[in-house]
């Protein structure tokens, strides 16, 4: 079991603090655990915090009891491996040429620096995300925004992750497909067991994913709780206007 925990965190971009004192942790082998929130309110800069792409004001970040900010050389490696993070940004293109193979085989490179290579091959890995090896071939540029998401989601998973931090991972699949890479990622989720912290706008995704979910509200998050427990009657303002946003999602939980 590995744990990936936040400890009195607090982040500031020159104003009000985005992270206020904040506490939290994600489990191997536990069930998911959904981020919920208001736009604006902290939960892409949480997720940057956890995966050690952002520096923190205060407070530590640790992986298995070590500072994640401290890790050098080979302990930064394995742990670029053991957590792997999907945000809506994760496949930004810079270089037109590159497809979903070349971002494939440099996160298999990732996997033998963190001493977790394997053998699956790019196509079962494409497989695992339900896209072919003719989507595998084809520059990124061509691809619709679903199936980059989905070649971010293989990314990731292809380190074998041990963490694993998403960000609004199906915002650009339509509703069809997002319902069918809901039911997927829930699979994959329970047959790897890895740890999942889900941040998301889509109650429905976190509602099926996440037995517990986290709030974000006020630079802080509140103890977890299923979410239709958060959305009842909630006495924040940020939570009530989450709610009000989804009306459709919420009746479904009462």
């Amino acid at each position: 079991m590995s744990i990936l925990k936040a400890s009195g965190v607090s982040l500031s971009y020159g104003g009000p603090d985005v992270l206020s004192d904040l506490d939290i942790e994600v489990t191997s082998g536990s069930a998911p655990v959904g981020l919920v929130g208001p736009s604006g309110g902290g939960k892409t800069t949480l997720v940057g915090v956890l995966s050690g792409a952002q520096k923190v004001l205060r407070g530590t970040v640790t992986f298995d009891g070590r500072p994640v900010s401290r890790l050098r050389l080979r302990s930064k490696s394995e742990f670029s491996a053991r957590v792997r993070a999907v945000s809506q940004y994760s496949m930004t293109i810079s270089d037109p040429r590159v497809t979903a193979q070349i971002r494939l085989r440099e996160a298999l490179k990732v996997a033998r620096k963190g001493g977790r290579s394997h053998g699956t091959s790019i196509e079962t890995m494409l497989d695992a995300v339900g896209l072919d090896m003719s989507a595998g071939t084809r520059p990124m540029a061509t691809l619709s925004g679903g199936e980059r998401q989905r070649v971010a989601l293989a990314t990731a998973l292809a380190t074998r992750p041990e963490i694993l931090l998403l960000d609004e991972p199906l915002t650009a699949l339509d509703p069809h497909s997002r319902s069918a890479m809901t039911a997927h990622l829930r699979e994959l989720i329970e047959r790897l067991g890895v740890g999942v912290l889900l941040a998301s706008h889509d109650l429905e995704l976190v509602e099926r994913l996440c037995p517990t979910v986290h709030a974000l509200v006020g630079g802080t998050v509140l103890p977890a709780a299923p979410l239709r427990e958060v959305l009842r009657d909630p006495e924040h303002p940020e939570l009530a206007e989450l709610a009000s946003a989804a009306p459709i999602a919420v009746a479904r939980f009462r």
